[in-house]
Parts: structure tokens; C-alpha cells; sequence
């Protein structure tokens, strides 16, 4: 099972991914995880990109692409893979296809913008242990202040609404097209192309792993 999935940020795509990898017995791969390994490994890649991100820019889609494509080379995406967040951009899409890398279902987790910012500027962290509360959906015992140290919880830079929604406008930026672009070529050609599935991921996780299960079946 080769499987691409997307969303937002609070989409509650790492939820799932553990759902879905249990299942299925794949691994993710997450492109961020790959940047990172490739930086502390030191490798001739690494040290590019690491040069690229010091300088305050953005990795380009070559060496992305380029990564995805060894890391999917690995025994244990023998069975399939899950690709979670990529591809990011048409481009991205693009290359993955023309380097004949087949994908069966692409998994769209849809949730509006108001419930992103719902979901992620209520979180809260002790900065000591990286402890993560939610002031909604878990909070601590005492407001504001962790529950085995007592010290105050603070909130994240990442978290606050104004960061969140410029995030999410580049989110639709990007992915709006990357849908078109799929959608297109199932239209085009439904049995050579892969199945773009569009899940309600405002439902429960348990709710939501279900009905991607039913469709991936």
C-alpha cells in the first residue's frame, strides 16, 4: 500500500499516520525527518542542504525529491509507504511521478481553518519536559501551570492565531493546486492514477481512522 497523506497542520495527520502504519505495517516518511537525518549525518547532501537552511532558504523540490526517492529504495518500504506532507507542491507531484514512483491513494484530511486555530492555539507547554496540555481538549489540573512541577505553561510562538493562519495560507496556496493536479489525472486516466480521497478529519480520530480504512480498503 503506497500512500500519500495530507492536511494542514492540526489536521491530526500524525494521529492517523500511527493508525495507518500499525495497520498496514509500513513506515512513514516524513520529508522533515529525512532533512534532519541527512543534516546530522554529515552527509555530502546534508551539508547542502544545511548550507540551504542556514542561509535562511528553502530546500529546493530537486533535493526533496531526491531524498524521498532513496529513502523509498529502503527494505522496509518493501510492502509500501506513507508519505505524510509530500508532496507539498505541484512540482513536487510532478517529479514523483515522472520518476515512476507508483502511489495506490492519496488521503486528504479536510478541516476548516477556524477548528486549526481552535485546535492549535490552545495548546500549552512546560518548557522543562516539552509536556503538551490544551486549555480545551486537555487541560491541566491547574490552569496555566503543569501538573507534575507546578510551573507555568507557556504558549508556543507556533501557536499563536496569527502565526497559525499565515501558515494555513500558504498551506491552501500549495495544496489547493497539488488536489487539482491529482484530481485531474484520475479524471484523466482512473485506472493508472491514484485514488484522491477526501476525509472529514472534524469527526473523532477513532471516526476519522475508520472511514479512511473504509476507503483505502
Amino acid at each position: 500500500m503506497r500512500l500519500i497523506l495530507l492536511g494542514p497542520p492540526g489536521s491530526g495527520k500524525g494521529t492517523q499516520a500511527q493508525y495507518i502504519m500499525e495497520r498496514y505495517e509500513i513506515p512513514q516518511i516524513s520529508t522533515g525527518d529525512m532533512l534532519r537525518k541527512s543534516v546530522a549525518d554529515g552527509t555530502p547532501l546534508g551539508i547542502q542542504i544545511k548550507a540551504t537552511m542556514d542561509a535562511g532558504n528553502l530546500v529546493s523540490d530537486d533535493i526533496i525529491i531526491k531524498l524521498v526517492k532513496e529513502r523509498i529504495q529502503q527494505p522496509d518500504c518493501k510492502s509500501g509507504f506513507l508519505l505524510d506532507g509530500f508532496p507539498r507542491t505541484v512540482r513536487q507531484a510532478q517529479a514523483l511521478m515522472e520518476s515512476g514512483v507508483k502511489i495506490d491513494k492519496i488521503i486528504e484530511l479536510q478541516v476548516s481553518d477556524d477548528e486549526i486555530v481552535r485546535r492549535l492555539s490552545g495548546r500549552r507547554v512546560h518548557p522543562g519536559s516539552g509536556r503538551v496540555y490544551h486549555v480545551e481538549y486537555q487541560p491541566p489540573a491547574r490552569a496555566g501551570h503543569d501538573d507534575v512541577t507546578g510551573e507555568p505553561l507557556v504558549q508556543r510562538d507556533d501557536d499563536k492565531e496569527e502565526t497559525i493562519r499565515k501558515r494555513l495560507v500558504i498551506y491552501h496556496a500549495q495544496t489547493s493546486q497539488v488536489s487539482v493536479f491529482y484530481m485531474r489525472l484520475t479524471l484523466a486516466d482512473s485506472e493508472n492514477s491514484p485514488q484522491y480521497i477526501k476525509i472529514n478529519a472534524e469527526q473523532p480520530p477513532l471516526v476519522v481512522c475508520d472511514e479512511i480504512f473504509r476507503n483505502i480498503a
